[in-house]
């Protein structure tokens, strides 16, 4: 039976990653480079080691450059294009109708525990979590299954009793590693890329109502206790 779901942060609850790409190809475009999808798609949902978008350009340019102005420059162009961005349709909807089924909802996120606060006290949304497992509190982020680990382990639930929702790669193979069930919702960005193991794939929130994705899940759910471990099994 499910008891939980837990959530991605970025790119599932607000597409902040689809800006941050813009921002960051602008950036390149600025010195007559390119970045493209194939080699910022390494770095989406995980942390900020996978990938220096400020070292590869340098790699390009086969000099240094003013890192500070750019670095600068391309975060003021974020943060122009998140000013105006919307979450992504149905998540309001998918957390109301979880609290009304009297699940327990968490957040596994691979950005800082500052980041996600901060966007999640501008919509409204900061109190509509049991918790929040964040790259500040885990020695790796996805897709090591260490933060889906410990939201599991702060919800109380066994892997097999939650529902991850991701958006990106990464953070599916995250929630598969710990054991979870996995709804993907790639947003523009990440639905261009290539995903692997998955228990359903949604273009959006909309498109299945929550308690019906609850309720193809509780099957499986039950089948998983159900199955005997290799240890029971007779010789």
């Amino acid at each position: 039976m499910i008891k939980a779901i837990i959530f991605d942060f970025d790119g599932l609850i607000l597409d902040t990653e689809t800006p941050e790409f813009e921002s960051f190809q602008e950036m390149y475009r600025a010195h007559g480079c390119e970045l493209t999808l194939d080699v910022w798609g390494t770095c989406i949902g995980t942390g900020p080691e996978a990938f220096n978008p400020y070292d590869h350009l340098e790699s390009l340019l086969g000099a240094a450059y003013d890192r500070e102005s750019a670095r600068t420059l391309r975060r003021e162009r974020h943060e122009r294009k998140m000013q105006d961005a919307e979450l992504r349709p149905g998540v309001r909807q998918y957390l109301a109708q979880g609290q009304e089924m009297g699940l327990r909802i968490g957040l596994a996120s691979s950005s800082t525990n500052e980041w996600v606060t901060k966007y999640l006290s501008r919509y409204g949304l900061l109190g509509e979590f049991e918790c929040l497992c964040t790259r500040d509190m885990v020695a790796r982020v996805k897709p090591d299954p260490e933060l889906y680990l410990r939201a599991l382990a702060a919800l109380g639930v066994q892997p097999h009793e939650a529902i991850a929702f991701e958006d990106s790669p990464n953070g599916t193979l995250a929630a598969k590693r710990a054991g979870m069930f996995c709804v993907t919702i790639p947003n523009p960005v990440t639905a261009q890329l290539s995903f692997g193991e998955y228990d359903m794939r949604l273009d959006s929130m909309e498109q299945l109502s929550f308690p019906d994705v609850v309720r193809r899940f509780n099957q499986a759910s039950a089948e998983a206790v159900s199955k005997p471990s290799k240890e029971s099994e007779p010789l």
